[in-house]
């Protein structure tokens, strides 16, 4: 069944699958690209690490797995349901992964989600990811108001968010389980031109 709006949809259908996904470059040397087959094993290897471990619960179980993970993410490219980035040093060594997720066309509004690795950690990889993730999404596609959400006792990423523009709106209690039980989650928002 096709919704009727009363209201055009803040961004036209075809604005991510009409274009390959772009790559995106931070400054620092750093470079968002899509997932390339080779960046398996540095996938896999990152779930190993207990800090990406503690707060990301849903994790591969092996290359097979990761491989699929990436072929599932160029479908969401190609479906516009949300785009997934390796963080590389100028497009070869992994340092994390960024994501735009759930995007909603009609309303303008999209979530988003990283983790870096160990070696990449306190030099501001996560941080110049973010902000030129964010940029794209706001002035080129035409996103209105961008989303994240983490653990309120993941201090880190609340900097990153923090650092990057995205004001702490509130918490929202009990929204998310991780290995040790149940945690609540500050939400973070960016909104273009504000």
């Amino acid at each position: 069944m096709t919704r009727v709006l009363s209201t055009p949809p803040v961004i036209p259908s075809g604005s991510l699958a009409d274009s390959p996904q772009p790559v995106l470059p931070a400054s620092g040397g750093v470079l968002l690209r899509p997932w390339e087959r080779a960046d398996a094993p540095a996938f896999l290897a990152a779930y190993r690490d207990d800090e990406i471990r503690r707060w990301h619960t849903r994790r591969p179980s092996g290359e097979t797995q990761v491989l699929q993970w990436f072929d599932t993410y160029q479908q969401d490219w190609e479906r516009e349901k949300g785009g997934h980035w390796a963080v590389t040093r100028d497009g070869g060594e992994v340092l994390g992964r960024i994501a735009l997720r759930g995007p909603d066309f009609d309303d303008g509004t999209a979530g988003v989600a990283y983790w870096v690795l160990p070696a990449a950690r306190g030099a501001g990889v996560a941080s110049r990811a973010l902000t030129t993730l964010t940029a794209w999404a706001l002035e080129e596609i035409g996103f209105h108001r961008l989303e994240l959400d983490h653990s309120t006792r993941n201090a880190a990423s609340c900097r990153v968010a923090t650092k990057s523009g995205y004001l702490l709106e509130g918490t929202k209690r009990s929204a998310a389980v991780h290995d040790d039980g149940r945690h609540d989650m500050h939400l973070h928002a960016c909104i273009r031109g504000v």
